[in-house]
């Protein structure tokens, strides 16, 4: 297929993606130059960058984006590896166990996300069941803190995120040529050896993606957060988009949510460019 006719095909579908996203950003960029409220809604004072200055020295916005960050740097790589691995581990199984385990580890993605982490949070309840191990086994009294909701988050995350990579990675694996492995056997390869010699390169386009795809998912995290501090300021466990939604809704500041939701994209697309263009380059090398 030429390049003309597959603009010609993609076409409808370029132009209704472009305004989807466009649109609303434009959008979203006009409303966070007003001083917007629930009660002037319908006649917003313009105050130009105002909400832009007002976000960027803001102490509580930069906490949450470091908290984000922090999230972020945590989450993503433990759930490649995470995922990797049972991947790995469900390419040696075979027959009905391989599906009883892969239904086992997509039980996360089932699951609607705030009925899970409510469910998470009554483990970590006084009379849940890991508080009564900690008591009982660890004689360690759990206690709700800025450092344990911080990692009730993290952990929460890395068990939601984790089949995602892992179905990935379990699909990509199913299209690995089988003689490499013989040969490599033949020639007396270890087992690691082979994973990182011939699986992992195999499946470092598959990484790229799921890089992609989970950054734009751990920027924009909410659910987990929102249950799990009640978005209890003592926590400092805000991220960019509980922020946002507190600045909107509480705080009734519908410009400065507005701005904040601008700065977001920016910082998504400081993390993604990057990537798009490794993911670019490694087509091209690819061809």
């Amino acid at each position: 297929m030429n390049r003309s006719t597959f603009f010609r095909f993609a076409a409808p579908s370029i132009v209704i993606m472009t305004l989807l996203m466009l649109v609303p950003l434009l959008m979203a960029i006009w409303l966070g130059m007003h001083f917007m409220t629930y009660n002037n809604v319908r006649d917003p004072q313009f105050v130009g960058l105002r909400n832009y200055v007002d976000v960027l020295t803001d102490p509580r916005f930069w906490q949450s984006y470091r908290f984000t960050l922090v999230y972020m740097a945590t989450v993503i790589p433990a759930t490649i590896v995470v995922g990797f691995s049972i991947a790995l581990l469900l390419d040696q199984v075979s027959g009905f166990a391989r599906g009883v385990y892969l239904s086992i580890f997509l039980l996360p993605f089932i699951i609607v996300p705030i009925v899970g982490t409510l469910m998470y949070k009554q483990l970590f309840e006084p009379s849940g069941l890991f508080t009564w191990i900690l008591r009982n086994f660890f004689h360690y009294k759990f206690r709700y803190n800025a450092f344990t909701v911080k990692a009730l988050i993290v952990l929460y995350g890395i068990w939601y995120v984790s089949p995602f990579p892992m179905v990935t990675y379990f699909a990509g694996l199913q299209t690995l040529p089988q003689d490499l492995i013989e040969a490599a056997s033949i020639d007396g390869a270890s087992r690691w050896q082979k994973i990182r010699h011939i699986i992992i390169p195999h499946v470092s386009s598959l990484t790229i993606m799921i890089l992609l795809i989970s950054i734009m998912d751990a920027y924009r995290v909410f659910d987990s957060v929102f249950v799990l501090t009640e978005l209890n300021p003592i926590y400092k466990a805000d991220t960019i988009m509980t922020y946002t939604f507190q600045t909107a809704i509480s705080v009734q500041r519908l410009g400065k949510a507005n701005a904040m939701a601008v700065l977001t994209v920016v910082g998504v697309m400081i993390f993604l460019i990057p990537n798009l263009i490794q993911s670019y380059k490694q087509q091209i090398e690819e061809r």
